[in-house]
């Protein structure tokens, strides 16, 4: 079984389990991942996952961009495509235990399409 190091960008430093240049190599990753996302381009994140044969659910937890998940960096970010797109790679138990739903209706994003994806997936509906 190969281990995932953990996938970091922004203020949080990465630390891995292998050596330095794949911690690297994570990191820039991480960094590109957090991009694709702000700049809700949803190919990019696509294409990205495929070059390196990741799953989006295997690696989530692991990426955080400005200490914040990938979820809550989309939902900043006004990125509903590239969110939606995350919702659907992540299971639903996984969606509904994460907190990310309160979080964003404490955070002003009520409004966002991406919260009724998110509600939606976690089997809240509206």
């Amino acid at each position: 079984m190969r281990l995932l190091p953990t996938l970091f960008c922004g203020a949080v430093v990465g630390l891995s389990l292998l050596t330095a240049p794949v911690a690297l190599a994570d990191d820039q990753l991480a960094a590109s991942m957090c991009d694709y996302v702000a700049a809700d381009d949803k190919n990019r994140l696509r294409k990205v996952l495929s070059d390196y044969r990741l799953r989006l659910r295997n690696i989530y937890d692991g990426v955080v961009c400005n200490g914040e998940s990938l979820i809550r960096h989309a939902f900043k970010s006004n990125a509903a495509d590239v969110g939606e797109f995350i919702v659907k790679q992540l299971p639903g138990s996984a969606v509904a235990g994460s907190g990310d739903i309160a979080w964003a209706e404490a955070n002003g994003f009520a409004a966002s399409p991406l919260l009724a994806v998110l509600k939606s997936r976690a089997g809240e509906g509206d």
